[in-house]
């Protein structure tokens, strides 16, 4: 007997609630943004809902969706 994957529900008073998921946040070309660990750049091109092209001066980087590690300033 096989189990099909189903949504986890939890009880509104259990200590283990599911974690909230965070928005997905939309960029648009020449936004400033800061990443984790390239530190700031620019928004030079955007493919809605899959990836940023951000140039952080030395390099380009392509940042796919969620954006973690990317903040629009």
């Amino acid at each position: 007997m096989t189990r099909t994957a189903a949504a986890r529900r939890s009880l509104p008073t259990s200590p283990f609630r599911a974690q909230p998921v965070a928005p997905i946040e939309n960029f648009e070309l020449g936004d400033r943004v800061s990443h984790d660990r390239f530190g700031l750049g620019r928004v030079i091109g955007v493919e809605e809902g899959i990836a940023v092209l951000v140039d952080f001066g030395s390099q380009q980087m392509r940042c796919l969706s969620p954006f973690a590690k990317l903040v629009k300033l």
